[in-house]
């Protein structure tokens, strides 16, 4: 970025030239965009050798960025990870009670990545992993409607009427779950082995929408998100996702297509 003397200004048509200054720190993979809003409330971001307190400011290339100090760099290429998650692992940077997370686990050679939506402490399966906040939003939006598939274990003997109630939408302490698809695919025991397919993410839905009709998850395996699938990936694995199929599936302009990269897993401590 060169160093003009202020930051962009309004374009003469009012509008706002370049991108949110939180966003550009998310792009350049230095922190989660809503990491960035606080580090330029605590004065430790400049644009052009002034600090600023506000994120309400967009930048464009040229303008000079740091971030304590350091020259934020261009932007590194948008990527995207699948990564099978075990359970024991919550899905934050940081946890309040001391709990591991999938961060603490992550092989040391990914850079800095952030989930795409999150998977409970107890649950397992796909995550999807991107280094570009950008992906992060497209990906997670009400709107791409992608559905979610998971392979869901749970105490009981449901017949195929109990799901009915899942499949044309119920709502639980005051929040509407939208309809879910639900097949019964077979008892084991004193359980029962279900396929439910959502197009939302609501906090724990599929545990608490069975927990209304009498049952009990004790085991979730996210098995897919959209075209993205767990596959064969075992547990504590990554694998990246190849950049022609991040072209086609996200609609990204001038990915470059590359040899899939191999399967990692982090090395025990």
């Amino acid at each position: 970025m060169t160093d003009p003397k202020t930051p962009s200004k309004e374009t003469p048509a009012s509008a706002p030239a370049g991108d949110r200054i939180a966003k550009v720190i998310a792009r350049a993979g230095r922190a989660s965009r809503r990491e960035a809003e606080r580090l330029i409330e605590a004065g430790r971001v400049s644009v052009n050798g002034k600090v600023i307190t506000s994120p309400a400011l967009n930048v464009t290339g040229k303008d000079t960025v740091t971030v304590d100090g350091v020259l934020l760099e261009a932007p590194d290429e948008a990527r995207l990870w699948l990564y099978h998650k075990p359970t024991g692992l919550v899905t934050t940077h940081k946890d309040e009670k001391g709990r591991a997370t999938i961060f603490d686990e992550l092989p040391e050679e990914l850079p800095r990545v952030m989930s795409v939506g999150r998977l409970d402490l107890n649950s397992e399966g796909l995550l999807l992993l991107t280094n570009d906040g950008g992906v992060k939003r497209k990906l997670e939006l009400p709107s791409t409607g992608w559905l979610r598939k998971y392979r869901v274990r749970v105490n009981g003997r449901p017949q195929d009427t109990t799901l009915e109630p899942l499949r044309k939408g119920i709502e639980v302490e005051g929040t509407r779950f939208q309809p879910m698809e639900v097949v019964l695919d077979r008892q084991q025991g004193a359980n029962a082995w279900l396929t439910v397919g959502l197009r939302e993410g609501k906090n724990r839905e599929i545990r608490r929408a069975m927990a209304d009709i009498g049952l009990t998850v004790n085991r979730l395996i996210r098995v897919s998100y959209g075209p993205f699938q767990l596959g064969q990936l075992k547990q504590g694995e990554v694998q990246e996702v190849r950049r022609k199929v991040m072209r086609d599936q996200l609609g990204l302009d001038g990915a470059k297509p590359e040899k899939p990269a191999p399967k990692r897993r982090r090395k025990p401590k």
